[in-house]
């Protein structure tokens, strides 16, 4: 009988270890990196939408012949290629705003009340005095008479005097039907306003300035170089989402644009409201610093960062983001399915 039973309960042990070594290994592939092909070097900051059968990603950076936001179109998400741009020159309103703004930065793009809205950034490297503004289409498919990219104008500014910096904008609608925008980098870290749902401009009802994240000060800080934020503030290309009744900021942590020196990572937090307050895995706030690793450097990719999401009801979530080749120090464009395991999300970088 003895015998017998050790024999029992050897097998349930190894048939409990098969299962948990098995949902070990169900969790660790989940997400997954798609093997991409065609123009997707030099695709930076990119912001992903489908329609119809054809996804469709903006990336900050001139396109040929000098035209702004670049766009690569794809039907299977692997194979990419260059199909159009946003604008054929920098609105004129930017160039006298901004005389030195060279390119504009950021592009986010959305779906809202029947049109495509697309939320982008012009700046100087460095500075605050920035701006936010939007452009509108009826489409994104450019074969259709209807293709059409109409600039809305400014939405919000940032001036020297101020604590923010108004790059890097995001629209998020929350479960009760609000539009809002967040945006940030570096100095005091990510903000959102309310906007007008109709306008996709700035809430005249709501103009609180709300905070989000930022990172916490060091106690070995080094100063910062002359005119520049200190390296410590780095934080920046807010992304929310919402999914199983909770917000996801997700953002961009340390230095971008620096190739094999880039340090870029991705991290996130969560809140049962979209204004926050949002928190990571250990509780702690992203007001206070907090923030969980999402996306890390690897020996293949550097700087994983500027991430942008697709939500899809009818198959995986995407996160897409650029990631510096180790070799070359270029970036490339970078796509991963996301698993929500433990309401956290978790995806993956490209090979090594």
């Amino acid at each position: 009988m003895m015998q017998k039973s050790r024999r029992n309960w050897s097998h349930l042990f190894a048939a409990g270890l098969l299962l948990a070594v098995s949902a070990f290994s169900v969790a660790a592939h989940a997400q997954k990196a798609f093997i991409l092909s065609g123009d997707v070097p030099g695709t930076h900051d990119p912001s992903i939408m489908k329609e119809g059968n054809t996804w469709y990603v903006f990336a900050t950076g001139k396109a040929p012949g000098g035209g702004q936001f670049e766009v690569r179109c794809s039907t299977d998400l692997h194979q990419w290629k260059a199909c159009g741009q946003v604008f054929d020159e920098i609105p004129v309103w930017i160039q006298q705003r901004s005389p030195g703004t060279k390119e504009l930065w950021a592009p986010d793009i959305s779906f809202v009340n029947g049109e495509y809205r697309l939320y982008y950034a012009y700046s100087l490297f460095g500075k605050n005095t920035s701006g936010i503004a939007l452009a509108t289409n009826k489409t994104l498919d450019f074969s259709s008479p209807n293709y059409r990219w109409m600039d809305q104008g400014l939405v919000l500014e940032s001036k020297a005097s101020d604590n923010f910096n108004a790059i890097d904008p995001n629209f998020v609608r929350d479960e009760s039907g609000h539009d809002w925008l967040s945006f940030g980098s570096f100095w005091d870290g990510i903000k959102m306003r309310r906007l007008n749902g109709k306008t996709g401009k700035l809430s005249a009802t709501d103009t609180k300035l709300y905070s989000l994240a930022r990172r916490a000060k060091p106690i070995d800080a080094a100063p910062a170089p002359p005119n520049m934020p200190p390296n410590w503030e780095a934080v920046e290309a807010p992304f929310i989402v919402l999914h199983n009744h909770y917000y996801y900021l997700f953002t961009s942590w340390d230095l971008c644009c620096r190739g094999t020196k880039s340090t870029y990572k991705t991290m996130v937090g969560r809140a049962k409201s979209v204004t926050g307050p949002y928190v990571d895995k250990t509780g702690k706030p992203l007001s206070e610093g907090g923030g969980s690793e999402l996306l890390v450097a690897n020996s293949r990719w550097l700087g994983p960062g500027g991430e942008s999401i697709l939500m899809n009801p009818n198959g995986d979530d995407l996160i897409v983001f650029h990631a510096y080749d180790a070799k070359t120090g270029k970036p490339s464009m970078q796509l991963s399915t996301i698993d929500w395991t433990g309401d956290w999300p978790h995806a993956q970088l490209g090979q090594e």
